[in-house]
């Protein structure tokens, strides 16, 4: 008979996103009636960039015609893609990469997720908490994260980011063989400063442990102060994988396009001590279980990069970082301690009164018909806030600030 991987029954019955869709369909059913504006779940609202919608509708001519049509490409991505990524994420900035450095995958979330496959499954796990649930959950479906003793996993190191340090994690003193770090952070909208990264990636070449970088939202960066990669602090191509995704920054959530930064310089060792390139066994991953981005997909990323694809996109993330000055001033007037905002579209509210974040997150949609994340969801130290995201309508943000302020009031 087949046996299942054990491991996928440590993990709760639902992922948060699907228990939080459960509360509002509920919710629906006995209130037919009600509106409810969703601030919860980070999908983005804006339409994509026009030159990438052009992209797109050319690639689909393309395909259309015997000459020009594609079949399977390239598992690691088209060079055009890489190419143009290259120059303007990274040479732009001082960073130096190879082209067989850069994967295009169809979304951060999967090679985030992924990733652990070239890694021994024993290996200890640091995270900083509140965290963005794939990192610890794609851990447990492998035996990486031991046994959930107290909504603890036993072999991951939980760093807490709370209003007490200023959401910055202090460093561990003992060290860890995988860290992750995501900055703009998901789910509390802080960010990094250079100096305070550098501390990481010194922490990194000193203990041998291998940084896991998400900077998905790096794009929402409005502060000169705040690194965009990890690569920008000298030595963490040795100890460093960087995920990016035009996700959040072009609106490619229901498109799906990312790509994962593997330096040849990073390595992993063996039991016997032998240093191994991950870099080659990422690419053997890929050849093996991926079948690589769309040709269509990965022309509507290079639009990302022409002059007009840059003006639109900044332009959709005015709106996003308007929505969410408007919904911080409006939330702080409300009397809540509200963080994030700045460098992130992401903001991290103080649950009132002591209130726990289910508590709080029932009360916000049923007396203001409004939804927003529950804070334990991401972790532990996530308790006692709710996350509120600045992806929705203009509308309905105001809208949804001004029943907050009615209900509290």
């Amino acid at each position: 008979m087949a046996l299942v991987n054990e491991h996928f029954l440590k993990l709760p019955n639902s992922y948060l996103f699907s228990d939080i869709a459960k509360k509002i369909n509920t919710f629906k059913v006995t209130h037919p009636k009600d509106k409810v504006i969703s601030l919860g779940i980070g999908d983005v609202t804006q339409p994509l960039p026009k030159a990438v919608i052009e992209a797109m509708h050319s690639a689909v001519d393309e395909m259309a015609v015997k000459d020009t049509f594609r079949g399977y490409g390239p598992e690691q991505g088209y060079s055009f893609l890489i190419d143009t990524i290259i120059k303007n994420d990274f040479t732009s900035k001082g960073i130096y990469l190879e082209p067989s450095e850069v994967f295009i995958n169809d979304g951060a979330k999967s090679d985030t997720g992924n990733i652990g496959d070239i890694l021994r499954h024993d290996n200890s796990i640091g995270v900083t908490d509140p965290i963005y649930p794939v990192y610890i959950d794609s851990n447990v479906m492998c035996g990486r994260a031991g046994t959930l003793e107290d909504g603890k996993w036993s072999n991951v190191t939980y760093i807490p980011c709370r209003s007490e340090n200023n959401f910055i994690p202090e460093l561990p003193e003992h060290r860890i063989d995988i860290l992750y770090l995501c900055y703009p952070n998901n789910p509390t909208g802080t960010a990094l400063s250079k100096q305070e990264l550098k501390k990481w990636v010194n922490y990194a070449l000193s203990n041998d442990t291998l940084i896991l970088f998400d900077a998905a939202y790096e794009a929402y960066i409005q502060n000169s102060d705040i690194p965009h990669s990890i690569y920008e602090i000298k030595g963490a191509k040795k100890c460093a994988i960087e995920f990016r995704s035009f996700s959040k920054t072009a609106g490619f959530t229901g498109v799906r396009c990312g790509y994962t930064i593997v330096p040849k310089e990073v390595t992993a060792a063996t039991l016997t001590g032998e240093r191994i390139p991950l870099n080659r066994l990422w690419n053997r991953r890929q050849c093996t279980k991926f079948n690589g981005t769309s040709y269509i997909t990965q022309r509507a990323a290079e639009a990302v990069y022409s002059p007009e694809g840059q003006a639109q996109v900044k332009e959709i993330i005015r709106y996003y970082m308007t929505n969410a000055h408007i919904m911080k001033t409006g939330l702080s007037e409300a009397g809540l301690e509200v963080y994030g905002g700045e460098n992130a579209p992401y903001l991290w509210v103080k649950t009132p009164d002591g209130l726990s974040s289910w508590k709080f997150f029932e009360r916000m949609l049923y007396e203001a018909n409004v939804v927003a994340t529950p804070g334990v969801g991401f972790g532990p130290s996530g308790e006692g806030y709710v996350r509120l995201t600045a992806f929705g309508d203009r509308d309905d943000c105001l809208e949804a600030i001004f029943r907050i302020k009615k209900w509290l009031r």
